[in-house]
């Protein structure tokens, strides 16, 4: 950055022309010259305003993110006397945008929230943000995250924290020094929620979506020798896991499940033949979690990525970093040692997980909703029509009442269903919260989709630009869908939900 120097405002109206063109953005100076000719919107939007003050049309045709990544080549003083007014956003930093972040972290009392959840925020948050410029470039190029990239959240603590509490944890870092064993369900609540927040989502995907999903079985159901050469290589970033149960003919209905693994004659392997299909990372994993029909029935196998293992890319509606992906399987030999579970007892180790799965689902959606919500309001109070802020047009201020009302309420319910599984054995939730995550997971997703619609609706033609002012809101429109459909879909949930509370109902009358 050049050595910066302190002018005067009368100073800055003299550099006017185009061999001499200097603005002023938030009390801070700008030598524009050499890059009007490069400015993307052409050199005569910057001259209309050589020698001005550019503050309000700059931040209403740019994030605050355009001004980081330029300012240190052409910045080149201040205005002497002056000082910026507006909120400079630094890593790791809590929103003071009202309901930008859950009540707990804009000064409201919580019983949840303890001074380790705090730090854990902020220091995530921290990671996250200074990665954020490599997610984006990914985002757009569908480069998924690099093993170099994996090993260094590994070694953060970022993979662990995707998981939850548990022995696994042990001896292994975590952000914000959080020790292990005062981890939670509600550390591992904001791990999933500031994910999300990147506003990358196939690029998110790709870092924790299939370790989420894909470990569980391994810690579970796996054997020691499993746990103890899967576990730490995935946690680490070493490797990558995915859990593979989808078929070209099955989503849902597990029991219809077609790949088949059938003995090796000396009784030493499984074999595997079948497909699978929009498998989460698969493109780039090293091991897969796959259910497949033995002799007894419905089993799950750890395979690792060999022979006869092909996996080839699916294009869906986010980015391709998330490796979705088509799994081919001829003939792949298995360890009969690679077994989770019993054999025929696959479905038990299925649904396991599947309580926690959309759990994190929904921690994610309902992060991601409030992140939209956060951008919009940003946005109403910058933009500037017919003369006045859109927050001052009635029917703006109506359609974020909407919002606020909406995410206020599904997380809420968020967090009392983290408390539960916090003060729950995994028994007792089983029992108790397969119905109301379920319910929750509808109205999230429900939430999300009424959440996407106004804040599209508010930014207008920014909405449904994939760069710029209205990229967040883009990517979520665009994007928000996969958590009605993974993990079961909407009118699945509503079933489950209710099947649930039938099963309790009591013997009662009107």
């Amino acid at each position: 950055m050049p050595e910066l120097k302190s002018f005067t405002r009368e100073e800055v109206k003299k550099h006017n022309t185009p061999e001499d063109c200097w603005i002023i953005i938030d009390s801070e100076v700008f030598n524009m010259t050499t890059f009007a000719d490069l400015h993307p919107g052409g050199a005569g939007v910057i001259m209309d305003l050589a020698g001005k003050d550019a503050t309000e049309e700059f931040y209403g045709l740019h994030r605050q993110e355009v001004l980081f990544k330029y300012a240190p080549k052409l910045k080149i003083g201040t205005i002497a006397n002056e000082k910026p007014v507006i909120e400079m956003y630094t890593p790791g930093t809590i929103s003071k945008v009202p309901y930008g972040e859950a009540s707990a972290w804009q000064g409201h009392k919580s019983p949840y929230f303890t001074e380790s959840h705090i730090k854990f925020r902020s220091a995530i948050r921290k990671i996250y943000d200074e990665l954020l410029p490599e997610a984006l470039v990914n985002e757009d190029l569908g480069k998924s995250p690099t093993i170099e990239l994996n090993k260094k959240l590994g070694a953060a603590g970022v993979l662990a924290a995707q998981i939850g509490p548990g022995p696994w944890l042990q001896g292994l870092n975590l952000p914000g020094g959080v020790k292990p064993e005062e981890f939670d369900y509600f550390h591992e609540m904001i791990a999933h929620e500031e994910t999300a927040r990147l506003g990358t989502p196939g690029f998110a995907d790709g870092i924790t979506a299939g370790l989420t999903i894909g470990l569980p079985p391994i810690f579970n159901f796996g054997s020691p020798a499993l746990k103890s050469k899967i576990v730490p290589e995935v946690l680490s970033g070493e490797k990558r896991i995915c859990l593979a149960i989808t078929e070209p003919f099955t989503g849902s209905d597990v029991a219809g499940i077609r790949t088949t693994a059938k003995l090796s004659a000396d009784g030493k392997h499984f074999i595997v033949n079948g497909t699978k299909k929009w498998i989460t990372n698969s493109v780039f994993c090293d091991y897969f979690c796959v259910a497949v029909r033995t002799a007894k029935g419905i089993s799950m196998l750890l395979v690792e990525k060999s022979d006869g293992l092909e996996v080839k890319p699916i294009k869906t509606s986010y980015s391709i970093a998330a490796g979705t992906g088509y799994i081919t399987f001829e003939d792949v030999k298995v360890p009969v040692e690679n077994l989770l579970g019993k054999e025929g007892k696959g479905f038990q180790v299925i649904m396991a997980n599947f309580n926690h799965e959309r759990w994190a689902i929904i921690c994610g959606i309902v992060a991601g909703s409030r992140h939209v919500l956060e951008e919009t309001f940003k946005w109403t109070n910058q933009r500037v029509v017919f003369g006045k802020k859109l927050s001052a047009q009635p029917v703006v201020r109506s359609k974020l009442a909407n919002m606020i009302a909406q995410i206020e309420s599904v997380q809420n319910w968020l967090e009392n269903i983290t408390y539960q599984m916090v003060n729950m054995s995994y028994a007792e939730q089983t029992v108790k919260l397969a119905g109301p995550i379920a319910l929750l997971k509808y109205q999230s997703t429900r939430v999300a989709h009424n959440i996407s619609d106004e804040a599209t609706q508010i930014f207008g033609g920014r909405g449904i630009t994939k760069t710029g002012m209205g990229r967040v809101i883009e990517t979520f429109q665009r994007t928000y869908k996969f958590a009605a459909i993974l993990g079961g879909s909407e009118e699945i949930m509503q079933d489950l939900g209710v099947r649930q509370a039938l099963r309790t109902f009591p013997d009662a009358r009107l």
